[in-house]
């Protein structure tokens, strides 16, 4: 098991295993005798590494940009954000910067203005200079007009677009569907619609995470596939990990009938570490689950949708049923309430409608009785 943050492991032959990821994005591995001494021998590779390339190329701004990835960014964030990170610096910035000798702020402005007239949605081209905000602030940290450059990084609006989600009618059909498929593991659609969980949330559901007595289930790790960055690997690797935020670890209440159907489900399981939805020891893959539950719209007859419009459609029906945009935010995971208030804004919009209308109807049982 790796130390926090470290990325240094201790072998079974009781050496410990320090693994470093270059700018061609494939690890080096260094060994030692003690935690301690691997820790010292990666500091001083990096230091090393880095001084070697500054020395050789001088300071051309691509090259920081290499170093900035295969630095301690990787020990620093979970693997499916690095993946986030390792894409857009490759895919934009790097590229960009390529052949260029200083990051000053005119080339900054430039790669700005760049990426604003990419035909990108709004939301990508905010995602990719938030990103590349995030490197500079690393890059420049003893830059003597590091934040002056940094100011010419204003990200786009968020754009107002209304969520998709599932009619109740679409709903039932495909609750429908899940039941009466013959794949228990198709049941998982039912717990998403009825609590909002993400689909590596519930890939990740253990049965310890279960607590059939109080009748809540514990959100406290999730599934991703990311780019796997060691030789000699596949492509791509299934993770387990930590939740999106510290807000996303939390305890959902479930409904009655989901209680009685999780304890049908579980039956005479008794290894509290079993998985779920893939029922066994490893998780399923969230891009299988994916097709199945394509497969479920098409029984059902239902338009082809993302997953994650399950998750819109259960704070829409909560949002119609009255219960508080707090409760909602809590229930999601999200972060901060003000996450919830924008996302779901169009709903909100018709729970105004509603109580306004419920004022008319105050208003004429007044004149009435005038």
């Amino acid at each position: 098991m790796s130390r926090k943050g470290e990325n240094i492991y201790k072998r079974k032959d009781g050496r410990w295993e320090a693994r470093i990821l270059g700018s061609d994005g494939k690890y080096r591995y260094i060994y030692a005798k003690t935690y301690k001494e691997a820790r010292e021998k990666k500091k001083n590779f990096k230091q090393t590494d880095s001084e070697e390339r500054k020395t050789q190329t001088g300071q051309c701004a691509s090259l920081l940009f290499e170093l900035w990835l295969s630095g301690s960014l990787c020990d620093r964030v979970k693997p499916s954000t690095y993946e986030n990170y390792y894409r857009c610096i490759k895919k934009y910035v790097i590229p960009f910067f390529t052949g260029t000798n200083k990051i000053t702020d005119v080339t900054v402005r430039r790669f700005v203005q760049m990426i604003r007239q990419t035909a990108l949605s709004e939301a990508y081209k905010k995602k990719i200079l938030s990103i590349f905000k995030t490197a500079l602030k690393d890059i420049l940290n003893e830059s003597a007009n590091g934040a002056l450059i940094l100011r010419h990084i204003v990200l786009p609006k968020a754009e107002n677009t209304v969520v998709q989600v599932f009619s109740r009618k679409e709903q039932r059909l495909i609750e429908n569907a899940a039941m009466y498929s013959g794949d228990k593991r198709a049941l998982g659609v039912l717990l998403c619609f009825y609590t909002g969980i993400r689909l590596g949330e519930l890939c990740a559901l253990k049965w310890c995470d279960v607590d059939l007595e109080a009748g809540a289930i514990l959100i406290a790790r999730t599934v991703s596939r990311t780019k796997s960055f060691q030789d000699g690997g596949g492509r791509t690797q299934l993770l387990v990990g930590m939740p999106k935020s510290k807000k996303s670890i939390r305890k959902i209440p479930l409904p009655t009938f989901l209680i009685k159907l999780a304890g049908e489900l579980k039956g005479n399981c008794v290894n509290e570490d079993v998985f779920v939805i893939s029922g066994s020891n490893n998780p399923i893959d969230p891009r299988t689950y994916q097709k199945l539950f394509k497969r479920l719209l098409t029984v059902a007859g239902v338009k082809n949708l993302k997953f994650h419009t399950i998750r819109h459609t259960f704070a829409t029906r909560a949002l119609e049923l009255g219960v508080d945009i707090k409760t909602i935010s809590e229930i999601l995971g999200h972060a901060d309430v003000s996450i919830t208030l924008n996302v779901y804004a169009h709903s909100l919009m018709e729970q105004k409608k509603m109580a306004m209308e419920k004022l008319n109807e105050l208003y004429i049982t007044h004149s009435e009785i005038a």
